[in-house]
């Protein structure tokens, strides 16, 4: 019980000491480690996914991209172009328009396999053209997942 009653007292003393130090002439206030949810640390990545739609303009339009559409998101400018070029200039059936998320009602193409080659994302795809877009279409709900238009910064 002593043994108790001494390592008690040597704790608070502990403590007490710790208590009564100065802070170090030079010691920075902490620093919040996320402000609007971005992590604010040294090195680190910035506009990550992990920003709340609120302070992202970029996550605030990923979030309204249907689920399906993600396969499409992260290619580059050359594969958009590639997916264009390969396929504007093929038959486009009756003129309509269409949005990512919409259903599309007409018979669709499967995507070449020489685009499929080319750019991986596309293989299984089908595709159908409109007047100034390509559209890549999900063959499972015949939704539009992917819109690529000509790329006029050339």
């Amino acid at each position: 019980m002593r043994m108790i009653f001494s390592m008690l007292a040597l704790a608070a003393s502990l403590n007490s000491a710790i208590a009564q130090q100065p802070p170090a002439a030079n010691a920075q206030p902490p620093q919040p480690a996320l402000v609007n949810g971005a992590l604010a640390v040294p090195g680190a990545p910035a506009n990550t996914d992990t920003i709340p739609a609120k302070f992202s303009e970029k996550n605030a339009a990923d979030d309204k991209l249907i689920t399906l559409a993600y396969t499409f998101k992260a290619l580059s400018n050359e594969e958009r172009r590639a997916i264009y070029e390969a396929l504007r200039d093929k038959p486009a059936g009756a003129a309509f328009s269409a949005d990512i998320g919409v259903k599309l009602p007409e018979a669709l193409q499967p995507v070449p396999p020489g685009l499929a080659n080319n750019v991986a994302q596309t293989k299984g795809y089908y595709y159908a053209v409109t007047q100034d877009r390509v559209l890549l279409v999900s063959p499972a709900n015949r939704t539009v997942v992917g819109a690529f238009a000509e790329d006029k910064a050339r």
